[in-house]
Formats: structure tokens, C-alpha cells, sequence
């Protein structure tokens, strides 16, 4: 009976959506996630009468035809990149991007990373470092001596140093764009990887066409949306349990087949 199979597809389905549904939730305040949604799709139909085809020979085409599905399956995973709302921490190296763009990382084995968390410090030699301790690319070294630090919606990094007036610009940050940001690939830690699917990266300063600002003193939160979550949460739950009264009735239907047949 295809009907235990077909629903069986189902659960392992609404299964799938929970744990996208459950690590929603657990990252509901990490700065810079952003939600992601399990798409599925159906399975290869089986015919069980062709249409288009004559009934007979020679007879009338038959106009519609019987075919069966076998059930469904996750197709993608897909991140969604919707600007999370911006929150207030008056720390001068928390860095929030306002529209398109990710920040370059230098990760330990020397590979670039991108991120959308902007909760930056300085290491022990003023570089501007993610806090796991990995560079933020292009490089930016704060001096010791420095009073104030500030950063332009553009990208600019100007420093005031002891007891001058005038700030002086001591680095440029720069962000990327990708053509297709659902093909970056998450790697944890708020750090997401270039893949073919993504395409190449494209540089820029923040605040040129197709690029978002830089807004100083504020991170990007997670764009998580408890209501909704909530409310996949059960939409996953009840369809879970249908696809499971689908097999308990097909269990059922089989064994009273079985019994008439003794």
C-alpha cells in the first residue's frame, strides 16, 4: 500500500521543518541571523492510466489520466535576508548595515568570510577583530593612544588622538554584494561562505549604488519573528500528526484486507 510510504515521506517532511523552525527560535536574539524556511516538493508521479492516449485502438484519446504521487521531499533550505531591526549599544566598534551588504572576515586558514554581525573589538594590536578574534578585511589598526573612534555611514574610520582636534582617517571598510545571497552557504559562528551557487563577490564602499550604509553604535538583530514561528510551529505540528493518522489508517485498511483473506 503506497499510502504508508506517501506518508511517511510526509512526517520525515514536517520533521525536517521543525529543526528549521526549532533553530529559528534558538537564534532569536543573535545579532545578524536571519531566518531561514524549509521549501518542499513533490515526489515522481506514478501512471496509473496515461492521458493523451487512445482508450483503444483507434478508439477516443482518453482526456485525463490517473496518475498517482509518491509523496514530498525537502528541496531547499533557504535563508532568508530581510534587514533585522537595528538596536542601540552605544559601543563604538558595534557596526550594523543598513540595506545590501556583508562585512568581510579573514578566517584562521586564510579564507574570507562574510557576516552580517557587526559586534567588532580590537585585539591586542588595535586590529578591528570579530569576537572570535578573526580580521575584519580590508584591515583596520586603532591606535593605542586614541580618544574616540568613529566610523562614517561610508566606511570611514576616524580616530582622534590625545589631546588633538582635527580626527584622522586610519582605515576605509569596504562590503560585498552576491547576485544570489540565498547560495551563500552558513558556516556558524555568523559567518557565511561564497559558493558557485552565490556567484563572486562584489566590493564596494558602503553607501555606493546596491550597497547599505554603515551605522555606528547599533547592531543588526536577528529578523526572527516569534508570532510567525509560533504559528509554522503549529502549522508543522498538525500536519505531522495527519500524515501519521494517514499511515494508522492505512495500517488498518491493510489488515482488514489480511483478515478477509484468512
Amino acid at each position: 500500500m503506497k499510502a504508508l510510504s506517501i506518508a511517511a515521506t510526509g512526517m520525515n517532511a514536517q520533521q525536517q521543518n521543525l529543526e528549521v523552525i526549532a533553530n529559528n527560535i534558538a537564534n532569536i536574539n543573535t545579532t545578524g541571523y536571519k531566518r531561514a524556511r524549509a521549501e518542499f516538493s513533490d515526489l515522481i508521479y506514478q501512471t496509473e492510466r496515461a492521458q493523451g492516449v487512445p482508450s483503444r485502438a483507434n478508439q477516443a484519446i482518453v482526456p485525463e489520466g490517473a496518475l498517482i504521487g509518491l509523496g514530498v521531499q525537502t528541496a531547499a533550505v533557504r535563508n532568508l535576508h530581510i534587514q533585522g531591526p537595528l538596536t542601540q549599544t552605544g559601543n563604538d566598534f558595534d557596526l550594523a548595515l543598513v540595506g545590501r551588504g556583508w562585512f568581510q572576515i579573514q578566517t584562521p586558514d586564510g579564507q574570507t568570510a562574510y557576516t552580517r554581525a557587526g559586534a567588532f573589538n580590537t585585539n591586542a594590536q588595535g586590529q578591528l577583530v570579530t569576537l572570535d578574534g578573526y580580521t575584519v578585511v580590508p584591515g583596520v589598526t586603532i591606535p593605542p593612544n586614541a580618544t574616540s573612534v568613529d566610523v562614517s555611514a561610508t566606511g570611514q574610520v576616524m580616530v582622534t588622538i590625545g589631546n588633538d582636534t582635527v580626527p584622522q582617517q586610519v582605515g576605509q571598510l569596504t562590503i560585498t554584494n552576491f547576485i544570489n545571497e540565498a547560495g551563500l552557504e552558513p558556516q556558524g559562528d555568523n559567518l557565511f561562505k561564497q559558493t558557485p551557487a552565490s556567484g563572486d563577490p562584489i566590493v564596494g564602499a558602503p553607501g555606493d549604488a546596491g550597497f547599505g550604509e554603515i551605522k555606528q553604535r547599533y547592531l543588526e538583530a536577528s529578523n526572527v519573528d516569534p508570532v510567525k514561528e509560533i504559528t509554522d510551529l503549529i502549522s508543522a505540528q498538525r500536519a505531522y500528526e495527519m500524515n501519521s493518522k494517514i499511515i494508522q489508517a492505512a495500517d488498518e485498511m491493510a489488515s482488514t484486507v489480511s483478515k478477509n483473506l484468512r
